[in-house]
C-alpha cells in the first residue's frame, strides 16, 4: 500500500526509510536507519526529483504511481548519481520509456558508467538553465563536490523550494513526521545531522561555502534534501550551522577528550584532566574511548568543539591504531582552527606524543599546546601535577569574561527589564510538575513561536527536555504569594505539587493552572540551546486559550505588591536578603557562590539588609 505524502498543492513526497541498514556507505553506523527522499512535481508537466536506493524500491514505485494518478511522467531530474539516489533510475526508464532525463555534463558521463548505456532522451543542463512545468519554474545550479563532482541543486521559484541533493541532509529514518519542525530537532536530530555533514561532506568546506553563497540570493521557504526531514521553518538556523561547519568554525567553546588506553593508565590520565578542567569552570566536556566509539562520532564532535585533547598509549613504537585512524580521519576531512593538547603513554619508550604532534601539525590552522604530558605506565604524582598544568594551559586559551566586563554589569540593572510571571507545567513518566518562570517571549507570529529559559535544576526542565511538550499559564495581578511559594520555592522531586489540585489538562495531556491566570499556551519544542545554568527552549504554539481579562503580573508588580516584605525583629539582623523570595543570609560577607536555598537564585539576586 502506498504512503505518498502531499507537501503542497503540486508537490509530493515519494521517499521511504530503511531501518535495517547497519552501515551507511559501508562505513558509518546508522542505528536509527536512514531515509531516501524523492519528490514529484505534478503540474501541467510532471517532474520526478531523483529516485531512491534499491532497498526501498517497492515502496517508491507504489508512491510514484499513486502520486501520478492518470498523468504521464515527463521528466526525471538527476541531482546526484550516487546509487542511494539513482539505483532505481533504470527501472524508472523501463516503466516510463518516453521520459526525459535532466542532468548536467558530469552526470551524463556517469549515466553510462552506472546504467551500462546512455538513456535515449537526455537534456543536459548548465548553471542557470530552467525547466518550466506550468506554474513552476525550476532553476538548476551546480554544486560540485557536495559531495560528488556531478551534484546539482534545483530551485522552484514559484514556491521557494530548494531541492538540495545531499546538502542539508541527515542520518535517521523518518517516522511519519516529514518536517524538521515536527520533532525536537536540536535534541533528537542535530547530532545525526552534524555527523552526516562532517563525515559525508565535511572535507569540501570550500565547495559548500560556494553553494551557500548561491543560496543566500534565493528566497528559500522550504528545503527538500535527499536524506532526513524537510525544512520549512527556522531555515536560517540550519543554514547557520552549515556556515560554521563549512568554514570549520567551532560551534561551541567546549573540550573534546579522545583517548586510546590498553590497561587503563591513559584513560586515568584523561579522566584526571577532565576533572581538572571542570574544577576550573570549563563546561561542555565530552570524552570518547576510541577503541569502542566509531570514528564518525568523534569526527562530528571535533567539528563542534573548539578544543581537542588526544591521549594515546604508544603501540608498536607508534600511535595506538584506533587513535591513528581517528587522526587520519580528521586530517582527511580537513578539520582546522582548533586548539589541541596531547597526552602520551609508554612503559619504556613513549613516542605517541611526538607522532601525534607531527600528524596534527600537518593539518591547517591547528594550535598545538607545548605542554604535552608524558606518562610512563601509570599516572604518577608528578604526572598529576603536569595534568593540572595542562588543564590550566587549555583553560587560558578559552574565551572567558574579563574582570572589566564583570565591572560593567550592575545586577540591579537587569531587574529593570520587563518580565512576566508564569507557571510552566509538564508531564513525564506519569508524573505532573510545574515551576515558576519569568522569561517567556514570543519570537515569531507566523508561525507563532515562543522562547522560554528554564533553570536546569528544575524537575520541570528535565520533563520538557525529555518530552518536548509543555503548557505555560500566564499569572495575573490577583495571584497570591502562596502560588509562587507552592510552585517556585519547593522541588517537584520532593513533593507532588498537584496532589490536592483538580485534574485539568489541555489537549496535549499536560495540566495548566485555571485559577489566577488569564491565559494558557501549549507548546511543542523545536530547538534547545544550552546556556550553562539554563536551557532556552524555542517552541511552536499548538494551542492558546484566553481565560480572563485580569492584567498579567509583571516581575516588578510581584516585587512591589505580591512578595511579602521582610518581617521586622526585635534584634537587628545583619546580612543579605534575596530580592526574589525574601530568604535572609545572616553574615557580614555574602559568599560569591551562594545559591538561595528557596528560589535557587545566585548572588546577583541578593541585596544587603539596612543596618
Amino acid at each position: 500500500m502506498y504512503s505518498v505524502r502531499k507537501l503542497n498543492d503540486e508537490l509530493y513526497y515519494l521517499g521511504a526509510s530503511d531501518r535495517r541498514l547497519a552501515l551507511f556507505e559501508s562505513a558509518y553506523p546508522i542505528p536509527r536507519g536512514v531515509s531516501y527522499n524523492a519528490y514529484l512535481i505534478r503540474d501541467d508537466t510532471t517532474v520526478l526529483m531523483d529516485t531512491v536506493d534499491r532497498s526501498v524500491a517497492e515502496r517508491f514505485f507504489e508512491n510514484l504511481e499513486a502520486a501520478l494518478g492518470d498523468k504521464a511522467l515527463d521528466f526525471v531530474v538527476v541531482s546526484h548519481m550516487e546509487p542511494d539516489h539513482s539505483a532505481t533510475l533504470d527501472e524508472v526508464l523501463r516503466r516510463y520509456p518516453d521520459i526525459t532525463v535532466v542532468c548536467n555534463t558530469k552526470t551524463h558521463v556517469m549515466l553510462e558508467q552506472f546504467l551500462g548505456k546512455t538513456p535515449e532522451n537526455v537534456w543536459v543542463v548548465s548553471e542557470g538553465d530552467t525547466l518550466e512545468t506550468g506554474r513552476h519554474t525550476l532553476t538548476f545550479m551546480m554544486a560540485p563536490m557536495v559531495h560528488w563532482p556531478e551534484v546539482m541543486v534545483s530551485f522552484d521559484t514559484a514556491t521557494g523550494t530548494l531541492f538540495s541533493a545531499d546538502a542539508f541532509g541527515t542520518f535517521g529514518a523518518l517516522a511519519g513526521n516529514l518536517y524538521a519542525d515536527e520533532v525536537p530537532f536540536e535534541r533528537d536530530w542535530l547530532p545525526d545531522a552534524r555527523r552526516y555533514y562532517t563525515n559525508i561532506v565535511g572535507k569540501y568546506g570550500t565547495q559548500v561555502t560556494a553553494l551557500l553563497k548561491k543560496a543566500a540570493g534565493l528566497d528559500i521557504r522550504m528545503i527538500c534534501p535527499l536524506h532526513g526531514p524537510i525544512w520549512r521553518t527556522n531555515i536560517g538556523w540550519f543554514i547557520e550551522k552549515y556556515q560554521k561547519w563549512a568554514t570549520y568554525t567551532p560551534e561551541d567553546n567546549a573540550v573534546l577528550i579522545a583517548y586510546a588506553s590498553v590497561y587503563g593508565g591513559t584513560e586515568n590520565a584523561a579522566n584526571i584532566l577532565a576533572d581538572e578542567l571542570a574544577k576550573l569552570g570549563v563546561r561542555g566536556i565530552t570524552m570518547f574511548d576510541v577503541s569502542v566509539t566509531d570514528p564518525s562520532e568523534v569526527v562530528a564532535e571535533a567539528f563542534r568543539c573548539s578544543h581537542l585533547v588526544f591521549a594515546s598509549t604508544t603501540y608498536n613504537a607508534g600511535i595506538f591504531r584506533n587513535m591513528e585512524t581517528l587522526l587520519l580521519d580528521l586530517k582527511a576531512h580537513n578539520l582546522r582552527k582548533r586548539t589541541v593538547a596531547l597526552i602520551e603513554n609508554g612503559s619504556w619508550a613513549p613516542t605517541s606524543g611526538k607522532l601525534m604532534r607531527e600528524l596534527i601539525g600537518s593539518m591547517r590552522d591547528m594550535t598545538i599546546l607545548d605542554e604535552t604530558v608524558s606518562v610512563k605506565s601509570a599516572v604518577s604524582r608528578e604526572d598529576a601535577s603536569a595534568l593540572r598544568r595542562l588543564a590550566a594551559a587549555l583553560y587560558e586559551t578559552m574565551p572567558k569574561r574579563t574582570i572589566e566586563h564583570e565591572a560593567k554589569i550592575e545586577p540591579n540593572a537587569m531587574f529593570k527589564l520587563s518580565y512576566g510571571l508564569f507557571v510552566l507545567t509538564a508531564r513525564a513518566d506519569g508524573k505532573d510538575n510545574g515551576c515558576i518562570v519569568n522569561t517567556v517571549t514570543q519570537v515569531t507570529d507566523n508561525p507563532k513561536c515562543i522562547q522560554l529559559a528554564v533553570n536546569k535544576s528544575s524537575l520541570t526542565h528535565d520533563m520538557v527536555l525529555a518530552t518536548g511538550v509543555f503548557n505555560v499559564s500566564v499569572l495575573t495581578t490577583e495571584t497570591p504569594f502562596k502560588v509562587f511559594r507552592h510552585f517556585g520555592f519547593q522541588s517537584g522531586r520532593e513533593v507532588d505539587k498537584f496532589a490536592d489540585c483538580e485534574d485539568i489538562r489541555s489537549d496535549n495531556g499536560v495540566r495548566y493552572i485555571p485559577k489566577y491566570t488569564n491565559a494558557y499556551l501549549s507548546g511543542r519544542v523545536l530547538f534547545t540551546q544550552d546556556l550553562g545554568t539554563h536551557t532556552v527552549f524555542t517552541a511552536e504554539i499548538t494551542r492558546a486559550v484566553v481565560l480572563s481579562n485580569v492584567p498579567s503580573a509583571t516581575y516588578q508588580y510581584y516585587f512591589d505588591r505580591i512578595k511579602p516584605k521582610p518581617q521586622q525583629t526585635e534584634k537587628p539582623v545583619r546580612g543579605y536578603i534575596c530580592k526574589v523570595c525574601g530568604w535572609i543570609y545572616e553574615g557580614d560577607e555574602l559568599p560569591a557562590d551562594i545559591i538561595c536555598p528557596v528560589c535557587k537564585h545566585g548572588a546577583d539576586a541578593f541585596e544587603k539588609l539596612p543596618e
